[in-house]
């Protein structure tokens, strides 16, 4: 069946198979992902992969343990490992039902031990998809719709290309079992509602309306791929060390810049605000005087804000630890999360950073500040309070209450951003170590 070889095909050109990776399939049990797993097990008679089935019972649905039993029994017709995963969908995320549903599904897939996820989805599914984003005003990550390949989640869907009438047809054919979702009929739902009442007067009057919207849908990704690659270029210029250069983005153009500051707020896994949002938030960043303390809410879950500090515009993560007191030792970790959720890496280089040697023996302490420390980077310069050093470093007010500093016995022996103690910097001769600490805790190093 052409199903099967594009299955196989698919996981033959998209993936490694060399080293056995582990396919997890997200199984409802619906006719999707009944025929996805049929066609996975037939492919797996010929290609080297470990296949495993999650069933998420969201427990919306007096039927939700019926359909949980016949995954359960199905994947054990085809002897594929099985695991049932009961999640609670919080219905008063302010999400809309579906969406805190879907939102409950993936946290649920994400934290499953695979090298790839399998989602059923197929060409209808991507036509109503961009339908629905077109409806709610998306730009173009939004109306690039579904990929057949998401590397950053480790998704995969094999079936994106293929109809449902198709699917529908081939499980028929191969006589399989599945079950309804009585909600799948409910037009109150939106992508309920575009299926049922939208999609089939559009297909009367045009029979490939779901191809072409699919095929609009990749040419949408193709352009929202180039502008994430012109906003690495611009950042290549304006992003230091994660934070944002305001003057270099003021000199952008305006759609040049909501383009960058949009993929900077991305990169730190932080959604996309709406236009009339992101254009205040440019707005008063670009305009606010340079010793302005502008503060605005970024995300009120995780008491995160955009700053704007000496120039530069930064993204301050409030983590409710944070002011917990750093009491901590260095044992040869490559990297250790303070109490606040921001990071310290230790990397050992030649001639860099402080001179291991100088510790014979003993360990590295990690204390927060207690205020009137003084410190001697600079070997031809008197010693300073550390006040003073991290003012003339531009570092903003709120990272200097949480700066973790590095001490060996009870001499300060290295102050991140700032410096080493001048007397135990390591020579082009001497192994160092180099510390560096990352605030931007959304971000894995």
């Amino acid at each position: 069946m052409r199903i099967q070889a594009h299955v196989s095909q698919f996981l033959s050109q998209a993936i490694s198979l060399n080293t056995a990776p582990t396919l997890l399939l997200a199984f409802s049990g619906g006719v999707d992902s009944c025929v996805l797993l049929h066609a996975l097990a037939q492919a797996k008679k010929t290609l080297n992969f470990n296949l495993q089935v999650i069933h998420v019972h969201h427990g919306l649905s007096p039927n939700a343990d019926a359909w949980a039993n016949f995954c359960a029994e199905t994947c054990e017709t085809y002897q594929v490992p099985f695991e049932l995963v009961n999640v609670k969908v919080e219905k008063a995320a302010g999400l809309g039902l579906e969406a805190a549903a879907r939102e409950a599904r993936y946290q649920a897939l994400f934290g499953a031990n695979a090298d790839f996820i399998l989602l059923a989805h197929h060409q209808d599914d991507q036509a109503e998809t961009i339908l629905l984003q077109l409806l709610r005003g998306a730009g173009l990550k939004g109306l690039s719709a579904m990929a057949a390949q998401d590397a950053d989640r480790r998704l995969l869907r094999p079936m994106l290309d293929i109809p449902r009438a198709e699917i529908e047809a081939y499980a028929e054919a191969a006589k399989l079992a599945w079950v309804e979702d009585e909600s799948n009929r409910d037009i109150q739902y939106d992508r309920n509602y575009c299926r049922h009442e939208v999609m089939p007067v559009l297909k009367a009057r045009f029979p490939v309306a779901s191809v072409t919207l699919a095929r609009s849908a990749a040419h949408i990704a193709e352009a929202a791929d180039l502008l994430d690659d012109l906003a690495q270029i611009d950042a290549q210029a304006c992003v230091v060390e994660g934070r944002m250069n305001v003057e270099l983005l003021e000199r952008l153009s305006v759609p040049r810049a909501k383009n960058l500051f949009r993929w900077w707020l991305a990169s730190m896994a932080f959604s996309a605000p709406s236009k009339n949002r992101l254009d205040d938030m440019l707005t008063q960043l670009i305009n606010a005087s340079g010793d302005a303390a502008l503060k605005i809410l970024l995300d009120k879950a995780s008491d995160t804000y955009l700053r704007r500090y000496q120039g530069f515009a930064y993204i301050e993560c409030n983590h409710p630890q944070h002011t917990t007191e750093i009491a901590m030792i260095w044992q040869g970790e490559d990297a250790l999360t303070m109490p606040d959720g921001t990071k310290l890496f230790f990397e050992r280089k030649q001639g860099e950073g402080l001179a291991i040697d100088r510790l014979g023996g003993h360990k590295l302490r990690i204390a927060s500040r207690q205020g009137g420390e003084r410190f001697k980077p600079d070997l031809a310069r008197p010693t300073r309070t550390l006040k003073h050093l991290l003012q003339e470093a531009n570092m903003p007010p709120w990272l200097r209450e949480r700066l973790p500093l590095i001490y060996l016995d009870d001499t300060l022996a290295l102050v991140p951003h700032v410096g080493v103690d001048c007397m135990m910097q390591a020579t082009e001769r001497d192994m160092g170590l180099v510390i560096r600490w990352i605030t931007d805790v959304r971000v894995e190093t």
